[in-house]
């Protein structure tokens, strides 16, 4: 795979999985790029799945970044749910569906960084339990708790019953 399809198939991916963890869209940016330029700069021959291993990159990258403002005060700043667009959808169900994105993303912003990343990978990504596990090389019985607790937070701070969340099994 060169470099460009490489860009090209996994761009959106990546952008996705910063944007969810960073929260900024000019962050998200800017790490996307440095995933990319340090994903072209590496032998990829020995790679067996590039998807997993590119947000594995991603994730390293957007965990040293929030590292590194952790201590500083952050600014709350617009963003959008980056969403696939339905042409057919009535304008009160599309309305329905992007509160319901709002909603989740900011119980998603509400968990600790660890089980957030894990249930972006598994909900937003729609990683399989193992390709989470690889990706952030970690042991998947780690990522099963780690999906379990997030849904309990995310369950818990919504105060009723979502409909995002229900029927949403992390041990599939």
């Amino acid at each position: 795979m060169t470099d460009r399809e490489l860009f090209d198939t996994y761009r959106r991916d990546v952008y996705y999985l910063c944007h969810y963890m960073l929260h900024n869209a000019a962050d998200a940016e800017d790490i996307c790029q440095e995933v990319f330029l340090k994903a072209f700069q590496t032998d990829r021959q020995g790679v067996e799945r590039i998807k997993p291993w590119l947000l594995r990159i991603a994730v390293n990258m957007c965990k040293s970044h929030l590292d590194r403002r952790k201590r500083g005060v952050l600014k709350e700043l617009k963003h959008f749910l980056l969403e696939r667009r339905r042409d057919s959808e009535a304008a009160d169900e599309a309305l329905e569906r992007k509160e319901n994105e709002l909603e989740t993303e900011l119980w998603l912003r509400a968990l600790p960084v660890k089980n957030r990343t894990v249930m972006t990978l598994r909900y937003i990504h729609e990683l399989s339990l193992q390709e989470i596990a690889e990706t952030l090389n970690i042991p998947p019985g780690t990522v099963k708790s780690r999906l379990n607790r997030g849904l309990r937070q995310m369950r818990k701070e919504s105060g009723k019953n979502n409909p995002n969340l229900k029927g949403a099994e992390c041990l599939e």
